[in-house]
């Protein structure tokens, strides 16, 4: 972590963006150390904290991106190839399996918050085909209210940042209400819209009908 923290020093916002990438894409990074320090030197360098919110989110969207296209494309053989080569990390690809069969898209939003689950949930649903048009939503929820958290943190104990993973570590069981109201509210804003084009769809078609 050293190693990733000096780059972080020397080359600002592009190494934390590339290094949040990394993260989501299924590396073996810590969110939890190098989220908080990301605020926390954003915050020394006076750079707002919109700023290098937006910039992780993005991050956070290619990389969870690339890890649902392999997920698509490598689909079950690929992930039983992870599992065969490398067992440690059949846990959590079982803990995030069960968690995307019991809620489908929300679990890709709450996954973001559960230990375990939140690496391989993007492989996960893009195996199970999950349609894009669900999963990008979910993801950009879920990674926006992470990022805010553990960014948020760093942003603000700057100096002592890393009482962000401890202050995590002690309350992450309490978060997981809070992404569920969000993925909940996800599903309405949803299906509102579903319902809304349905329903545009036809008047549509009927202004276009001659008269007569």
């Amino acid at each position: 972590m050293e190693f990733i923290k000096d780059l972080i020093f020397e080359y600002g916002l592009a190494a934390m963006f590339v290094i949040i990438l990394l993260e989501y894409a299924c590396f073996p990074v810590s969110s939890e150390i190098v989220l908080p320090f990301s605020g926390a030197v954003a915050c020394a360098n006076k750079t707002p904290f919109p700023v290098i919110l937006i910039l992780s989110v993005i991050a956070g969207l290619i990389g969870t991106g690339i890890c649902y296209l392999i997920g698509w494309f490598g689909g079950s053989a690929l992930i039983s190839t992870i599992k065969r080569k490398y067992p440690k990390t059949e846990k959590a690809i079982n803990a995030s399996y069960e968690k995307f069969e019991k809620n489908g898209a929300p679990a890709v939003c709450i996954g973001r918050v559960i230990p375990l689950v939140r690496t391989y949930i993007s492989l996960v649903a893009g195996s199970a085909r999950l349609n894009p048009a669900s999963y990008f939503p979910a993801t950009f929820l879920g990674i926006t209210v992470w990022n805010t958290i553990l960014i948020g943190l760093g942003y603000t104990l700057r100096d002592n940042y890393d009482r962000a993973a401890i202050i995590y570590q002690r309350y992450k069981y309490n978060l997981i209400p809070v992404f569920i109201i969000a993925a909940a509210f996800l599903t309405a804003s949803l299906i509102r819209k579903r319902c809304l084009r349905k329903r545009i769809r036809p008047l549509c078609l009927n202004k276009d009908k001659p008269a007569g």
